[in-house]
């Protein structure tokens, strides 16, 4: 990419379910606490899930939010939170050259049930359907509720690519800012996934739905007693920009984009496949001139259900198994699956390990399972590194699509 501009992420604005903003997202990463409480959904009844409790309201009226969606709100308040964090007033930018990329999942059954439910009382009278339905339920939804809330004229679409859309936000940013597509990029990835009961049922119906006495601990990738995925909202946006720019404007920057590969199992619908994603990680390291030996911090999709784990591990070996300067850890341990806004949120948790070379754990390991042995693994308690300049970012989804995206600290030249 040597002849190509060089990008770097300047801003970060999110919602999890244990936190707001960076700074309190990563101190729950560090203290241990967990964002997974009780739920329940109509037609499936109690379960766990990541519930995220956001100021909607700070960005939107009461009337936008009705009118608008769960998802458009998370990608509304996470944008706003981006541009805040890196100094940007969209009112003093080219809005015709900002570009919204959002990776997404599920987007669109919420609003469906949702409006099956409400004319179910009226004897399926479909005069009471909303007129709000079409423009809610459209694949490019989230990115366009962030355009009009912000008044940008540039591309703005959202990316089905099932778990890994979050990472494809930023790598489809990237693009974008190197082609010189666009000056500005919001991207990353937005999930409602909680509010649609048939994500609990079929995830259920797959045997692969969590469950424990304490919700806090049902999350637990890695542990030989995992038995499942706790389904979570969140998202999480970054700016994005030309460093030239960034440089320009006396930006922060967090990090910078070294490298990336998108790959496909062509194997199996919901299986992974261990050898594509090792060759993904390959591929990424190859993009970004890099050896195994050059990252300090792998963060794993692990899902804590048994064979995704297990196999991803084996990737994991085969890709850095010898390195002994690699540290492995996990998100998902504290927040569940957030869906298409996993990898984004996942990958901001271990950006500040740019700066305190502290990695954030996996939580909630009591046995490790010995399948899921890693040379690396950071387990229950933060772990001091001697060096962090470079984070690989893992996130795999169903029908077979991997990514990696390597994210390098920001060293001047």
């Amino acid at each position: 990419m040597s002849n190509l501009p060089r990008i770097v992420i300047t801003g970060v604005g999110l919602a999890a379910p244990n936190g707001n903003s960076l700074s309190e997202f990563r101190q729950a990463l560090l203290t241990g606490k967990s964002g997974v409480t009780p739920y329940e959904i109509r037609y499936f009844g109690k379960t766990l899930a990541g519930q995220c409790n956001f100021e909607a309201t700070r960005y939107q009226s009461r009337k936008d939010i009705r009118r608008g969606t769960r998802a458009g709100s998370i990608g509304i308040y996470c944008a706003h939170e981006a541009l805040k964090d890196a100094g940007i007033d969209i009112r003093d930018v080219d809005r015709s050259r900002v570009g919204v990329f959002v990776g997404t999942t599920e987007h669109g059954n919420v609003e469906t049930e949702t409006e099956i439910h409400n004319v179910k009382q009226y004897n399926y009278d479909l005069s009471f359907w909303t007129h709000h339905h079409n423009p809610r339920t459209v694949a490019n939804n989230p990115a366009g509720e962030v355009t009009l809330a912000l008044s940008t004229t540039g591309p703005a679409y959202c990316i089905g690519a099932a778990c890994a859309a979050g990472n494809l936000g930023l790598i489809h940013s990237a693009q974008m800012l190197m082609l010189g597509e666009v000056d500005l990029a919001l991207g990353g990835g937005v999930s409602e996934s909680i509010h649609t009961f048939g994500i609990f049922a079929g995830f259920k119906a797959q045997t692969a739905l969590a469950t424990h006495d304490d919700p806090t601990k049902a999350s637990r990738p890695f542990d030989a007693a995992r038995n499942g995925i706790v389904i979570s909202e969140g998202g999480c946006l970054y700016t994005l920009e030309r460093l030239d720019d960034a440089l320009k404007r006396k930006a922060k920057i967090y990090g910078e984009i070294a490298g990336w590969c998108v790959n496909s199992d062509a194997s199996d619908y919901v299986l992974p496949n261990s050898v594509r994603q090792a060759e993904c990680m390959r591929g990424a390291l190859k993009r970004a001139g890099m050896g195994p030996g050059d990252i300090h911090i792998v963060n794993t999709h692990a899902t804590s259900t048994m064979q995704g784990d297990e196999l991803e591990a084996a990737a994991v070996n085969q890709v850095f198994g010898d390195f002994p300067g690699v540290h492995v850890n996990n998100t998902k341990s504290f927040i569940g699956h957030a869906m298409g806004a996993a990898g984004a949120l996942e990958l901001a948790g271990n950006l500040p390990s740019f700066e305190d070379k502290v990695v954030h754990p996996t939580i909630n390991v009591e046995n490790l399972d010995p399948k899921c042995a890693m040379r690396g693994l950071v387990i229950n308690a933060p772990r001091k590194a001697e060096r962090v300049d470079a984070i690989m970012n893992m996130s795999f989804g169903m029908l077979g699509i991997n990514s990696a995206l390597i994210v390098k600290r920001y060293s001047g030249g």
